[in-house]
Parts: C-alpha cells; structure tokens; sequence
C-alpha cells in the first residue's frame, strides 16, 4: 500500500449553512463514496477528515453535533478519521506520521472547499515530498463574494452581484494553480469509472 485517498471536509456542517443551495457539487457526498470504493478495490488507504472549530458556535463547532461524515458515507473497517483545525490536512493531525508509517508515496484529494482545504492540501502534500493527484470534479465549492462586499447579504444578492466570483472560475483557477506544480489534475471517471465508462471500453 504506497497511496491514500484523502477525503476532505465531507460533512454535515456545510448542508447547515445558508450558501450550501449554491454549492458546485450537490452530490459531493455520492461522489467521494465512489473514490473511496474504488480506493478500496484497489488495495488503498482511504483517510477521512473532518474540519472542527470548537468554541465557535457555528457549524462547524463539535458541540452542535455536525462535525460529521455525510449521510451516505461510513469508514471502513481500519479507515482513519481526522479532525483537523487547520486549512491543510496536516498541519493540526498526525496526516503525515501516519501516511509515513503505511509507507504511503501518493495521494489523492478530493472534497470541501475546492480552493480551500482540498487545495492547501494538495500544496503541502506536494511539499512533503508526496506524489499527489487533485480530483477536480470530485470536490466541491460556492461563490466568493469580493473583498469589499458588505457582509451579512442574502445569499441571492451575493449570487446577482457581478463582483461574487462563480464556482466555476473557482474550480479552473485551482486548477492552473496545482497542475504541473503541486498536482496532476483527474477525474472522477479517471480514477473510479462508471459502468459502461470503464478504460478501453
């Protein structure tokens, strides 16, 4: 076993917030379940990890309960789960002692937020040394109103206002960002392909 299949942030606490309608990927949750089953079938290890702010009050605070996995989603036997409180997967967990000690060479990532945790994550595995490939279309995101937006707008005003960036220029410039620098740039059906889809069918 030299790879691992990082699953970021694919947690109840993001369908708890008002932008979750606006999310890149609905079905995130399906998706990262077909990675994580195709990981299995080929003898890799899957990590969970699970973003936490305690002491917050929101969403992401463990005391209200939805520092979760997704419904739809369930470790494996084995099946490490992180919580980290950091962007990266690594800073704030025992990630890189415990890849280190499965002998794990390569990663992929996928999950929640595309150009936040799932980016910095590819970063900085790609500086420890990790060969690391970033699912693009297996991770996910929502707009990003500009700097000098006002804070507190609803959240159909934030996606009429011609400043917000959309989800799909979040999605490609993370892609320029991380391909041939920090991360070869794959598909779902690349690395777990459907029925019918399957490589040289």
């Amino acid at each position: 076993m030299n790879r691992a299949l990082l699953v970021i942030d694919v947690q109840e606490s993001f369908r708890r917030r008002p932008n979750w309608e606006a999310v890149s990927a609905p079905d995130i949750a399906a998706r990262a379940a077909r990675l994580a089953e195709a990981a299995r079938a080929a003898g890799d290890l899957v990590v969970w990890i699970l973003h936490a702010e305690p002491g917050s009050g929101g969403a992401f605070d463990p005391e209200l309960g939805h520092v979760r996995l997704m419904d739809g989603l369930a470790p494996a036997a084995g099946e490490p789960v992180m919580t980290k409180t950091s962007r990266n997967a690594f800073t704030t967990t025992g990630l890189q002692q415990l890849l280190t000690g499965r002998g794990v060479t390569e990663v992929a990532v996928c999950g929640i937020q595309t150009e936040q945790c799932c980016e910095t994550t590819a970063r900085l595995a790609a500086d420890l040394g990790y060969r690391v490939t970033f699912v693009t279309d297996a991770t996910a995101t929502f707009p990003i109103e500009h700097r000098d937006a006002p804070p507190g707008r609803p959240l159909a005003e934030i996606l009429a206002d011609p400043a917000t960036l959309p989800t799909d220029q979040i999605i490609a410039r993370t892609e320029y960002a991380l391909a041939g620098r920090f991360a070869a740039i794959a598909s779902l059906d690349d690395l777990a392909p459907a029925p019918g889809r399957l490589t040289g069918s």
